[in-house]
């Protein structure tokens, strides 16, 4: 809703008093470190106002806007992706010229020396004189021969620090062999020969060097800022890779527990069958006991009647038969174990404990090889189509007419040693560059006994023997001697890999400042550096190294990205 004029000229009228107040010396409203421009450290000249709502002198944030390739506020370093069009903060402006009013006035003023009764502020003063004139008393030195002649400068109350103590003349020059302003007379006695100038030329080049010095301390200002930057954006993506590996951990150890419990069943569910097949077993020969039981108790039957017959000859007949023992089982070595004994246990926990370093290793391999999957699924999604640039092949390279295949040639060629161009290292770099972007490529390695594969920047050394390191603008791995792999992150770390990597991925984060390398074929992680900060475009970078007598013919190959489904 809009507001009436009543309460606009009410709303007008409270700055007005808020801004008279300040002028006057309010101590409750802006302070002067609150009026002070964060680039030149002086009071606000038209001040404008940034999106994220800091103050800056127009002409400030506009030179270091002009000198950078981004829109960055230079107090919190947010970014705009489209320059913001900028308009004068009057009000902050009407506070600023009223506090810089305030500070002139407060400064003492140079009264004339000449006035008799209420003295009058002065216009001049007079060196050769040693006084401070006002504009009456000061006319004489506008037409008076002699007058005219002295040397006259804005009012100063120390004019004695403007004359030679010795000769009582005007500090006129500047002796550059001492250090030191010097009169004319100076000049012939202790000063003669001496490198003098006039102190305005002196205090030009001072000034010019104050400049130079204050361009210098803003740059200073400006690469601790984005020190700064760089801290809290390491700081960030720590605690990013913090929580995902976290979260990785628990995952293993949730699937390294199930298996386990797994473990622990199974065991169990062995136990248990044992333990059925005993009860099964001693079923089993209860059965054939309580048989055996039977039969000699019929047995016995037979014999109690036997025994009390008066039938002899029955008797003699079937003694043979019934007096031989029946047939049975000798139950002398037969037993149901019922004890585990020390070397039965230490045998179930080592094969326990095999199997569970089987699970765990497997476990933690699966798993691992599943999230570095995933991870290399993604990470392809950014895949960009390299060619080599022929501009910047060593000599000793040859290159497919694709652009896609580079192999070390043994030969050098009669080629144009353009700035481009490397010259020590079989090097060569992609025609693409890249500037806080992401991107993905690959390079078959099948075949070669050494090469190195990463990304560098544009401005590295091409012209003599380079060292593959971060602070030299290369960030790469690369396998030497057959089977050494190393990442060379200055020193050199060696890598283990389990397989001979056939096909490298290079996957670059321009704004996390990550560039990581994997093994495609196995689905595995080969090496990360981490926290690093980009200022200028990058490129692929290939090194095939050198032929080794045909040992190391077989080229780099950059390959197609067959995205994951």
């Amino acid at each position: 809703m809009a507001e009436s004029s009543s309460q606009t000229k009410c709303r007008k009228r409270k700055i007005m008093d808020e801004t008279h107040a300040f002028s006057h010396g309010s101590s409750s409203l802006l302070s002067e470190d609150q009026l002070l421009c964060s680039i030149c450290l002086d009071v606000f000249t038209d001040p404008v106002t940034t999106p994220c709502g800091h103050n800056f002198c127009n002409s400030c944030l506009t030179q270091c806007w002009d000198k950078s390739q981004h829109c960055l506020c230079p107090l919190c370093n947010q970014k705009f992706t489209k320059r913001p069009k900028l308009k004068i903060n009057i009000t902050l402006r009407e506070v600023a010229d009223h506090f810089k009013k305030k500070r002139g006035s407060e400064k003492s003023e140079v009264l004339c020396d000449a006035c008799s009764g209420e003295k009058l502020k002065a216009l001049k003063s007079c060196l050769d004189c040693g006084l401070s004139f006002c504009k009456t008393h000061l006319e004489p030195h506008s037409h008076v021969p002699k007058l005219k002649k002295h040397k006259l400068v804005n009012p100063v109350e120390n004019l004695e620090d403007y004359i030679c103590q010795k000769h009582e003349r005007a500090l006129e020059l500047f002796c550059r062999d001492d250090q030191t302003c010097v009169c004319q007379f100076c000049t012939e006695g202790d000063h003669k020969n001496h490198n003098t100038v006039p102190i305005e030329e002196e205090s030009r080049e001072r000034k010019t060097q104050l400049v130079k010095t204050q361009t210098d301390v803003q740059q200073m200002i400006q690469d601790r800022l984005k020190k700064i930057k760089e801290i809290h954006h390491s700081v960030k993506l720590r605690k990013r890779r913090t929580e995902k590996e976290k979260a990785d951990s628990v995952e293993i150890f949730t699937a390294l527990i199930r298996s386990i419990e797994r473990s622990q069943a199974d065991l169990v569910e062995v136990m248990e069958e044992k333990q059925k097949a005993a009860e099964m077993q001693a079923e089993g020969l209860i059965k054939e006991l309580e048989q055996e039981i039977s039969v000699l108790k019929r047995r016995d039957t037979e014999l109690e009647q036997l025994s009390h017959t008066e039938e002899h000859l029955h008797l003699l007949q079937i003694y043979s038969s019934i007096c031989s023992p029946p047939h049975t089982k000798n139950w002398t070595e037969i037993s149901i174990n019922t004890d585990v004994s020390e070397d039965t246990v230490r045998t179930a926990l080592s094969q326990l404990q095999q199997t569970l370093n089987e699970k765990l290793n497997k476990t933690l391999d699966d798993k691992l090889k599943e999230t570095v999957s995933k991870e290399l699924k993604r990470i392809q999604q950014y895949a960009v189509d390299v060619t080599l640039d022929p501009d910047t092949a060593n000599s000793y390279l040859i290159l497919s007419a694709d652009g896609k295949q580079v192999r070390d040639g043994d030969e050098r060629h009669n080629l144009p040693d353009t700035p481009q161009r490397f010259k020590g290292r079989p090097c060569v770099l992609g025609k693409q560059s890249f500037l806080s972007a992401k991107f993905y490529y690959e390079v078959q390695v099948r075949g070669k006994t050494e090469w190195y594969i990463g990304v560098s920047t544009e401005s590295i050394n091409r012209k003599e023997e380079i060292t593959l390191r971060p602070q030299f603008g290369f960030w790469t791995v690369g396998l030497s001697n057959k089977n050494e792999y190393r990442a060379y992150a200055g020193p050199s770390v060696p890598l283990t890999l389990r397989e001979k990597v056939e096909v490298v991925g290079v996957f670059v984060d321009y704004e996390e400042g990550l560039v990581s390398f994997y093994d495609v074929k196995s689905r595995s992680h080969i090496y990360s550096f981490t926290g690093q900060s980009f200022t200028e475009k990058l490129y692929p970078f290939l090194s095939p190294c050198l032929n080794n007598g045909g040992k190391n013919s077989a080229p780099l190959i950059i390959s197609p990205v067959f995205k994951s489904e």
